[in-house]
């Protein structure tokens, strides 16, 4: 077996060498070429392609390919050794593919074919194409230089490596301080997703570590390239959870060659279309809040604003109030500017409710009052006497500011603050609409509008009730991804799909991550929902390829022993170091910390996490290793990058993230319950770590710690 190992290399580094030399030579030829820096459009647009050739073959020539797949197309003789790589690249002397882009239709084959000596299949434009798969081969290029080789198939052969060889070799490496690409790994249920057609809201429930994330950056990738004759980057936007998790993903599109795409948070995107007539409030004391442990923590009902303003029940209200508006918008009386020139009220309403229906509320209003005053000029005009004119206009133009004044004139935030406040309602609104408001929703939202401020909940309606306004404005989209996505609203959702005319969306997120249940979903329905059953795709990611199965069984106990029911993850059989639950001593946690800390640096690790419950505990413990010399990084709700090193932040931001090494502090009896929220945030803070997990409490464990096993877990001593 170890002499095919060594053929096998001696083979591929030959082949490298070759492919080299190809593109070599053919990046040569075009820097040769002059660069044009003139004005004509047409060169222009030839020196721009040149360009993007040349850095193609450059970045090329140090990565070429990551994977080779013999195949044997039904009717052909002979098999055909394809090699996928990032991107694709022609021979052009012989005019067959050099490299075949990973996205290509025939791509598909090297991730869907798990092995068998049966027929395989890849769908071309032409239709389905079958053939027999003779090797499927694993490569590792890095820098010119091939690292790797690992057979994960040869027809007829039984010694081969292990199929999860390759990937747990790229599992067990390192993480650097941003997210990377998956592609020379991307496996069969996630190629599935990936390559799901466009107008098709895809749903993905996917337990933490099972490459949603990665998976829905790939997606956008394979759009471009699949569709690229009717849908362009500028037109796909990526939704957030927060700016530091958008730095986060930032290489990952960069590196598959992919730039252009809009990255931001719902909050930001939201605001910039508000034109800034509003401000966030500070979510801090809200935060503080929702994720104070102990007998501190808020007992979570239906009538807590963020859920009921993020629901589609809410969306109706809205809905009625503006149309209540629309329809008593115009006053009902006729317009009289002096004695004897009336325009009856039933012309005006004509005007507003049949020649301008199509125009947005504040638009209507304009162009009616503006005909309005026309017609009042040709009035005027017909009047010969310059005495009795200039009476009749001076009368005309205090009816006219009187008329006016009677049209209400709203913008979102003060019709928006009318549905919670009474003292600022100018809107007479039927009480049977207001009684729909609870109570408690109504005072907490209007006690943040007087300051002009509003919190997460307020946006989507708030845009909406702008777009009713002043139109559909920012941009048409070809395509959304929402990640983080139970939790956003119904109301999010359907609000993006008035920016989306084909409904082409990718949403992932994880029910048991849902630790903003005050403002999220608890069930995927609440999202399918909203779009047309044949255009709806619902997906299951249930294997984690981040951590190691002691990690993986030990997130799983954690919501074993929770009040809810959850799926758990299947773990890839990476086994690492057990998960080392530590009683530390009273007041001894930041010494232990300490200790672990030092411990770890000794180590290969290069991410390292201090997990805290609440944001005023990390900066408790940041404080108190600054004064030792440990240099790390708080991460605060308003951080916008992601460093790497050592990290402290509260659990609530720690998702989406990951690390070499965590350590989760405080989980005892009072911080962490068995209550489904708890279950939820240590789930999430211990999903977090790749190779190493470290429990700290102190006094009584927490509940949640009480079906661990030996096998996966060991107490030690820091």
């Amino acid at each position: 077996m170890e002499s095919n190992r060594q053929s096998a290399y001696q083979e591929e580094r030959h082949h490298l060498e070759r492919t080299l030399t190809v593109l070599e030579s053919q990046l040569k030829e075009l820097e040769a070429i002059p660069r044009y820096y003139g004005t004509d459009f047409n060169e222009q647009a030839l020196e721009s392609a040149r360009q993007a050739s040349r850095e193609k073959l450059a970045k090329g020539m140090l990565e070429p390919y990551f994977g080779r797949l013999d195949f044997k197309e039904d009717g052909h003789a002979q098999s055909q050794s394809l090699y996928i790589g990032k991107a694709g690249t022609e021979n052009r002397e012989t005019g067959q593919p050099l490299v075949i882009d990973w996205r290509a239709p025939v791509a598909s084959l090297f991730y869907s074919f798990t092995g068998g000596d049966g027929p395989a299949s890849y769908l071309s434009p032409d239709g389905p194409v079958e053939g027999i798969v003779h090797l499927k081969r694993n490569l590792v290029v890095r820098r010119q230089e091939l690292l790797r080789v690992v057979d994960t198939y040869v027809r007829g052969s039984t010694n081969v490596a292990v199929t999860d060889e390759f990937l747990l070799y790229r599992l067990s490496e390192n993480k650097d301080h941003r997210l990377r690409d998956i592609v020379s790994t991307i496996q069969s249920e996630q190629d599935q997703i990936i390559r799901s057609p466009k107008n098709t809201a895809l749903v993905i429930q996917g337990v933490a570590g099972s490459g949603k994330t990665t998976v829905a950056l790939h997606r956008l990738a394979y759009l471009l390239y699949q569709y690229r004759e009717n849908i362009r980057a500028e037109r796909m936007i990526i939704f957030a959870p927060n700016r530091m998790f958008l730095d986060y993903i930032s290489g990952v599109l960069p590196e598959l060659g992919v730039g252009d795409i809009q990255q931001t948070t719902f909050t930001d995107w939201a605001l910039e279309l508000l034109d800034n007539e509003v401000s966030p409030a500070d979510p801090a004391p809200a935060l503080a809040y929702w994720f104070a442990a102990g007998p501190e923590r808020p007992a979570i009902h239906q009538q807590v604003p963020g859920l009921y303003k993020g629901s589609i029940a809410f969306k109706q209200l809205v809905d009625d109030m503006l149309q209540h508006y629309e329809a008593n918008a115009v006053p009902e009386h006729n317009y009289e500017p002096w004695p004897g020139s009336l325009l009856p009220a039933a012309t005006i309403r004509q005007w507003y409710y049949v020649d301008n229906r199509h125009e947005p509320l504040a638009k209507r209003r304009e162009r009616t009052l503006a005909r309005i005053k026309r017609w009042q000029e040709m009035e005027l005009d017909r009047l010969w006497e310059a005495e009795v004119k200039k009476d009749y206009k001076k009368k005309a133009n205090a009816k006219w500011r009187a008329y006016a004044k009677a049209w209400t004139e709203l913008t979102p935030l003060t019709f928006y603050s009318q549905l919670f406040n009474p003292a600022k309602r100018t809107v007479d609104f039927p009480q049977s609409l207001l009684d729909r408001i609870p109570r408690s929703v109504a005072e907490s939202t209007s006690r943040t509008l007087k300051k002009k401020q509003v919190m997460w909940e307020d946006l989507a309606p708030l845009v909406y009730i702008h777009h009713r306004f002043h139109g559909l404005s920012g941009r048409r989209f070809d395509h959304v991804v929402i990640d983080e996505a139970q939790d956003f609203s119904p109301f999010q959702v359907e609000l993006l799909r008035l920016h989306t005319p084909g409904d082409s969306f990718t949403i992932l997120g994880d029910l048991a991550q849902g630790i903003h249940s005050y403002q999220g979903i608890d069930r995927w329905d609440d999202f399918t929902a909203l779009f047309p059953e044949d255009r709806t795709a619902f997906y299951r990611l249930d294997r984690s390829y981040r951590s190691t199965m002691e990690i993986i069984h030990f997130a799983n106990a954690v919501l074993s022993a929770s009040d809810r029911v959850f799926t758990p993850a299947i773990p890839v059989f990476r086994s690492g170091e057990k998960v080392k639950l530590s009683n530390v001593p009273s007041g001894k946690t930041i010494s232990s910390v300490q200790q672990i800390v030092a411990r770890i640096r000794d180590g290969s690790s290069e991410t390292t996490a201090i997990i805290a419950r609440t944001a005023k505990r990390a900066a408790e413990i940041h404080a108190a290793l600054d004064t030792v010399g440990i240099e790390a990084a708080l991460i605060e709700a308003d951080k916008t990058e992601y460093k790497g090193g050592i990290s402290i932040l509260p659990v609530y931001l720690a998702k989406g993230l990951e690390f070499d090494a965590v350590l989760l502090l405080d989980i005892d009896s009072f911080h962490y319950d068995r209550g489904e929220q708890d279950a939820k945030l240590l789930y999430v803070g211990a999903t977090r770590a790749l190779h190493e997990l470290w429990v700290l409490y102190e006094g009584e464990a927490s509940p949640l710690l009480q079906r661990m096993n030996e096998d996966f877990v060991e107490y030690v001593h820091p």
